[in-house]
């Protein structure tokens, strides 16, 4: 059976999300990645919050080059808004996505923001 890119995609996110768990000290980074727009949001899956949430979509990255940038920009944006939170590590899930591009470089941008991935 040939599976298609979107169930692919799911099927390695269940396998990374058996394995990893963000709790209040270290939520998980999750990213969401969409053919106009890249997504970020600190979860803490111990009670199902949503402690920070950043995107491309927002007025302040909008405009800001191609969307590597925009992407680059929100991993920032993402670090500042958890450094305002009190939380200085993450756990990167990568939603299912390669480590390529869009994904590498809002990875990069939490980094330079000073997020411990």
């Amino acid at each position: 059976m040939q599976l298609t890119k979107l169930k692919r995609r799911k099927r390695i996110h269940s396998r990374v999300r058996k394995k990893i768990k963000g709790t209040a000290q270290k939520p998980r980074l999750n990213v969401y990645r969409s053919n106009r727009f890249i997504y970020a949001q600190l979860i803490d899956d111990v009670t199902g919050n949503t402690l920070a949430s950043a995107s491309s979509f927002e007025a302040a990255v909008a405009n800001e080059g191609n969307k590597s940038d925009q992407a680059k920009e929100v991993g920032k944006l993402i670090a500042e808004r958890a450094k305002a939170a009190g939380i200085d590590g993450v756990l990167f899930d990568r939603g299912g996505y390669l480590y390529h591009g869009r994904v590498k470089s809002l990875a990069e941008g939490a980094r330079e923001g000073g997020l411990n991935l």
